[in-house]
């Protein structure tokens, strides 16, 4: 892992390849070793950067949101800082952007803000609404219990809605993988994603104006993001393309990483 400065932290991040750049963004509340078998796969071809989020894996919160259980950190801070990497690695020209559930909800803030700064982008398993009034309640209560009781019972609650039935079954190094990134979560972290993700604005409206290549990528057992909401997506969006995993649920990165970043590697050969 290599670390930069950024505003007010340091943010860790995995590089390797060369050529176009591939930023790679993780979800919620994992880290960017979600993506390890899409750097190993595509870096011969790439400059893949695989990037730790504000709080999570070696990238720590801010000093004051640290003392400060109550705090949020917004998707547009997270877009910022993804924004504040690029800007520390001197990288100047437009990236490919591809982010997974929360990753994709800040490729949203990113595509609104920084849209000069994007080539391609790439959104699985994500969703442009902005939580209903019970979802948000909820993420609020389950940031007030992760700091009374931890992040063990994240990792259970959340599993049965992250993989497929059968990647259950026949893949127990991946569900191994996936459980111990949320238990390496850290509380105030976790509690402060939630909120930002409560607080989200609803992007639906902006999805006309993104007109740039979009690749729209589901699990098609995926129970958060399923493919018909995904589908919705790609269709509103003027220059997407629509691809459902079989097999796989939210998590089809780590569950299908083969057929995933086969994908990914088919839609950033094409030319722009």
């Amino acid at each position: 892992m290599k670390t930069v400065s950024i505003s007010d932290i340091s943010i860790a991040y995995q590089e390797a390849g060369g050529g176009e750049v591939l930023l790679l963004v993780h979800g919620f509340p994992l880290d960017h070793t979600m993506w390890s078998e899409q750097v190993a796969a595509l870096s011969d071809e790439f400059r893949v950067i695989a990037p730790d989020l504000r709080g999570f894996g070696q990238t720590p919160l801010s000093a004051s949101d640290q003392q400060d259980p109550r705090s949020t950190v917004t998707m547009r801070q997270y877009a910022d800082d993804l924004a504040g990497l690029l800007d520390a690695l001197k990288i100047n020209e437009p990236i490919n952007f591809c982010g997974l559930s929360m990753g994709g909800y800040i490729g949203w803030q990113f595509a609104q803000v920084y849209r000069d700064r994007l080539k391609r982008l790439i959104l699985c398993d994500t969703k442009a609404a902005a939580d209903s009034a019970e979802a948000a309640d909820n993420r609020h209560k389950v940031a007030e219990k992760v700091l009374l009781h931890g992040s063990e019972f994240l990792a259970e609650a959340l599993m049965i809605k992250l993989i497929s039935d059968g990647t259950a079954t026949q893949f127990p190094e991946t569900v191994a993988r996936i459980r111990q990134m949320i238990l390496n979560a850290p509380p105030t972290s976790v509690a402060a994603a939630q909120r930002g993700m409560a607080a989200r604005p609803d992007m639906s409206d902006i999805l006309p104006q993104l007109d740039l290549p979009a690749l729209v990528l589901v699990g098609s057992d995926d129970a958060i993001s399923p493919p018909s909401e995904m589908r919705g997506i790609a269709d509103v969006l003027p220059q997407a393309e629509f691809i459902e995993i079989a097999g796989a649920g939210h998590m089809c990165p780590m569950e299908k990483p083969d057929e995933v970043s086969a994908a990914l590697r088919e839609f950033l050969r094409r030319p722009v």
